[in-house]
């Protein structure tokens, strides 16, 4: 038998549910905490007693449309599994691992039995070893893993035991290894991931993505198999795969999906393991357009003002992911106009751009953003992008670059807008220079858009009437179509997450001589916020609220994002 799909099978939950062996109760729990636990939901069960394994298997075999093998039937079958997976030519080692029975039957089919046979990814490796033989899967007991990993031991004359780092390096070049790792690329390519996490625990590793910006997890592995997937990873990435003491760096050209990707790569020792972090970023971006970054109208308008800038600092500000480099370079799309020189300084070039010239920094030979800005000076800029302001020196470069005529874009990491003003002074650059060099600054972060095959219409939620009443008030142009509330909904487009996508929000503050003569001043913060307000300020929550009355995403997730950062402008 082979796995039936999940099209055509219930949801196991309800399965069981309907066969009286579990409660609604403990499906309800288990479903609840299943996201956080990253188990799957039959394992979960187990674990939070709902129901026994010895119940559970028979049970999930009738569900996957398969057999369940018990010891007795493998141990039959021993020497033809021995002589099987020789004939394969995989190691053995690679099928303990995993928990992988094979061997051949008088018919000449080969028989898989495995404790997670609907893993899409054996199903694959044995496809393609297959050597022509018909598969037939089964469902194996946990328990019966011990007397698999024991058959297949090496011996002394396998040659395993020899130098760790040579071992690592035979592990990591195994097919069914190179090919776990290139299925979590491709996986994470098509799901537009921005990152893979690796994150190894005592009996076993998950394998989690960030897609628009929540953790994801998308595989639950044994641990007999991460130090293969660590040592592929590390080996291709250009590290030291024997080091396992201290973090290592690296970075990762590949292709996957028709996508060319860089992968920044990022190892830290941890007591389970090392911590594999993975950034991907597409080298062949679309094209970067101010009005698909979801401004709003009159904050597009204003950053349009604000690109064309003759001379002046105007900052994005916002935690790392938060889309603060796509903005840096749609506002560059704008102003690229071949008429000017740009001239970019960053750690590291995300996106390649034309027409742009763009400076990686190299911390490691003292090339850092200072040097590399003192530098450009001499080489006739207009307009100037900074990756991000990171210390005084930077911050007084970019001072002094606007102050003699140049336009300076770049990013600070502050949790709001009105914050930008106070951590340039707090590095150490002298208030009546922040107030006459900054001409803005943008604040924004990235909320998940609803999915629109599954979002669902809803009333306004309770609560947040005061605040938009407030905000209709002073921006009625915003609130001129009926509201479209809607919450989120879960199908297979979205992955039952409710979400697709990301669209930005937003809170923009445009340095007037009253603001200017505030920063001066050292003024509070609210006191700059009442200013702001005063010329058509909105904070970060007010703006998502905007979306939300569009329809566009749901009041839930702009408070997930948004927490407390509003809280000063809102004490205006």
């Amino acid at each position: 038998m082979n796995p039936m799909s999940s099209s055509e099978r219930l949801p196991l939950g309800q399965f069981l549910l309907e066969r009286g062996l579990i409660n609604a109760a403990d499906l309800e729990r288990a479903l609840a905490s299943q996201q956080m636990a990253g188990l799957r939901l039959g394992r979960l069960l187990v674990r939070l007693g709902a129901i026994s394994e010895d119940n559970l298997l028979p049970a999930l075999a009738e569900h996957l449309g398969l057999s369940l093998l018990g010891e007795a039937e493998l141990q039959a079958e021993s020497a033809n599994i021995l002589r099987t997976v020789e004939m394969l030519g995989i190691p053995r080692p690679w099928f303990a691992e995993r928990g992988l029975v094979v061997f051949e039957a008088a018919d000449g089919a080969l028989h898989c039995a495995a404790r997670y046979p609907q893993d899409s990814f054996l199903q694959e490796v044995m496809s393609a070893q297959a050597q022509g033989h018909q598969l037939v899967w089964h469902l194996m007991r946990s328990r019966d893993e011990e007397w698999l990993a024991k058959l297949l031991a090496p011996q002394s004359d396998d040659g395993i035991g020899g130098d760790e780092t040579a071992h690592l390096r035979e592990l990591a070049e195994e097919a069914p290894v190179i090919e776990l790792v290139n299925t979590v690329f491709a996986q994470a390519a098509d799901e537009n991931a921005s990152d893979i996490h690796i994150e190894p625990e005592e009996h076993e590793f998950f394998v989690r993505l960030r897609v628009d910006g929540v953790l994801q997890t998308r595989a639950t592995l044994p641990s007999e198999r991460f130090a293969a997937v660590a040592s592929r990873i590390k080996l291709i990435a250009g590290l030291d795969i024997a080091e396992r003491r201290l973090p290592q760096d690296g970075r990762i050209t590949l292709r996957v999906s028709g996508v060319d990707l860089d992968v920044r790569v990022s190892v830290v020792p941890g007591v389970h393991g090392e911590s594999v972090v993975m950034r991907l970023l597409p080298k062949n971006q679309a094209e970067f357009r101010l009005d698909r970054l979801g401004l709003e109208p009159d904050h597009l308008k204003l950053f349009l003002r604000w690109a064309r800038e003759p001379n002046g600092i105007i900052l994005v500000t916002g935690p790392t992911g938060s889309g603060k480099s796509t903005t840096l370079y749609a506002v560059l799309s704008e102003v690229n106009d071949r008429q000017s020189k740009i001239i970019t300084v960053e750690d590291p070039v995300e996106y390649r751009m034309r027409g742009v010239t763009q400076i990686q920094t190299q911390a490691e030979i003292g090339y850092t953003f200072g040097r590399a800005l003192r530098a450009i000076l001499r080489q006739d800029p207009d307009i100037i992008m900074i990756g991000e302001i990171r210390d005084l020196e930077t911050a007084e470069i970019a001072v002094q670059s606007a102050l003699t005529g140049h336009t300076v874009f770049s990013t600070l990491h502050t949790n709001d807008a009105l914050s930008a003003f106070t951590r340039l002074v707090d590095m150490g650059v002298e208030p009546f220079l922040v107030a006459s060099s900054v001409r803005a600054v943008q604040a924004q972060r990235l909320v998940r858009r609803l999915c629109p095959h599954c979002a669902k219409p809803a009333e306004m939620p309770g609560g947040i009437a005061p605040l938009l009443d407030d905000l209709r008030e002073r921006a009625p142009g915003l609130f001129e179509n009926a509201p479209n509330w809607r919450v989120a909904g879960g199908c297979e487009h979205c992955q039952h997450t409710g979400y697709r996508g990301r669209l930005g929000i937003y809170e923009m503050v445009d340095v007037s001589p009253d603001i200017q003569t505030a920063i001066m001043q050292r003024q509070p913060a609210h006191h700059l916020a009442a200013l702001a307000r005063a010329q058509g300020y909105r904070t970060l929550r007010e703006d998502g609220l905007v979306k939300a009355w569009q329809g566009l995403t749901s009041v839930e997730e702009v408070l997930r994002v948004t927490g407390t950062s509003d809280a000063v402008a809102e004490e205006a």
